[in-house]
């Protein structure tokens, strides 16, 4: 049972809480991000980890985790330096990313001794990718085992790293043509006013939304993104856990993203290298019981599944045909230093228009070929090709679209 006072956080902050310069040439003029709950020295809205601050509070209610529990975090260093880069420096470039997260334990080594809860909002690491269509193309000849990038098991190694959304305010609202106190308020009510610093202290002006962040994986040498002459193979993929993890076949997700992960060890063994950024935003960032509601309109509608409706059904049920919104989705590029994807594994207008319009070059686009697209997808990929993505061949015509060719609800 806990006791004591509530701390309400719409009142001014700690004296000794570090002050924060963003976009400050170095990690020590920008300062440190302090999101844990110690009133003290905390300078950002919101807490550490996203939605999992509140599996952090599960564990304390529980009694399974101390409240005061301070991270040993020796020997966590990330496995590959990554930047500083010129674009850490741009207070416009990042607005959504602390650039400074993953080299917390050195660049604020004296602040941590001193007792200040620092804790990295990005981590670097080890691993290897087996899937088994990587496997397959193994066995198909389409890919060469190497010993380097990829394994005879099938296995690739990578570097991957785990990205927490740290928000600058101004930065964002700037990126979104908003003012700042609109974004404040609509935030702060469209999460039921779970933070009242949103619209109390101005002072304050980082945010630790409580939401899923991004994963990264490299294949080949990371130092190489920054390099425009390295041949950059690149995916930025928004979850979809049906396809991407259980094979649901409505959708290219998982084919897509296994075809560019095969992509990006091709241009690795090349000599270049390769990246997917994977960003949680499941069902256009509309969750995922909204997705599937849409699912069930879409087969029951009259005439069956069909391209020119595909995302009217969207709106009907969300208000609203996408909630991505690529605009922020450039800032994990620009982190790694990228100024160049030679080739971009994607169709997506949304993503190509959002990299280029934060002044990263695209060359080749490369399309999902027709033998992976699932036969239930075809209303999808349809749909998408007729609202401008990119694709090399015809765009379906409006007869075409209306065409039925999704399956029904029982198959």
């Amino acid at each position: 049972m806990r006791t004591g006072h509530v701390r309400l956080t719409s009142h001014s902050g700690g004296t000794d809480a570090p002050a924060v310069h963003w976009g400050a040439p170095t990690a020590a003029e920008r300062g440190p991000i302090v999101g844990t709950t110690a009133r003290t020295h905390r300078n950002v809205i919101g807490a550490h980890s996203g939605a999992y601050g509140v599996y952090r509070a599960l564990a304390v209610a529980a009694g399974k985790l101390s409240a005061d529990h301070r991270a040993d975090l020796t020997d966590t260093a990330p496995t590959d330096r990554i930047g500083p880069f010129p674009q850490w420096t741009d207070p416009t470039t990042i607005v959504s990313l602390d650039p400074w997260g993953a080299m917390v334990t050195d660049a604020f080594a004296d602040q941590i001794a001193a007792g200040i809860d620092i804790r990295p909002t990005i981590a670097v690491t080890k691993a290897q990718v087996i899937l088994p269509e990587i496997v397959d193309a193994l066995a198909k000849g389409r890919l060469v085992p190497d010993g380097r990038i990829l394994l005879d098991t099938g296995a690739a190694q990578v570097t991957k790293a785990a990205v927490e959304p740290v928000w600058h305010l101004p930065g964002v609202a700037a990126r979104f043509g908003c003012s700042e106190n609109d974004l404040r308020r609509v935030l702060f009510e469209e999460t039921g006013g779970m933070y009242p610093e949103l619209v109390t202290r101005p002072d304050l002006e980082v945010f630790l939304p409580p939401i899923g962040g991004q994963t990264v994986y490299i294949f080949g040498a990371p130092e190489d993104l920054a390099d425009p002459t390295v041949e950059l193979t690149a995916r930025v993929h928004d979850e979809c856990n049906g396809s991407d993890v259980f094979g649901s076949d409505i959708c290219t997700c998982r084919p897509y993203l296994t075809h560019a992960i095969e992509e990006c060890i091709n241009g690795a063994q090349r000599g270049g290298v390769g990246l997917v950024a994977y960003s949680r935003k499941e069902g256009r960032a509309l969750g995922e019981v909204t997705k599937f509601l849409v699912y069930n309109a879409r087969k029951r509608q009259a005439g069956g599944d069909t391209a020119d409706q595909y995302f009217t059904r969207t709106e009907c049920v969300a208000g609203v045909q996408d909630m991505r919104f690529q605009e922020l989705m450039p800032d994990v590029l620009h982190w790694f230093g990228v100024t160049k994807i030679h080739r971009l594994v994607s169709m997506s207008n949304m993503k190509y228009d959002a990299i280029t319009g934060a002044g990263i070059d695209v060359g080749e686009r490369v399309s999902i070929p027709d033998e992976l697209i699932p036969a239930d997808a075809r209303v999808e990929i349809d749909a998408k090709m007729a609202a401008g993505y990119y694709t090399p061949g015809e765009v379906p015509d409006a007869e075409e679209l209306k065409r039925p060719k999704g399956r029904g609800l029982q198959g």
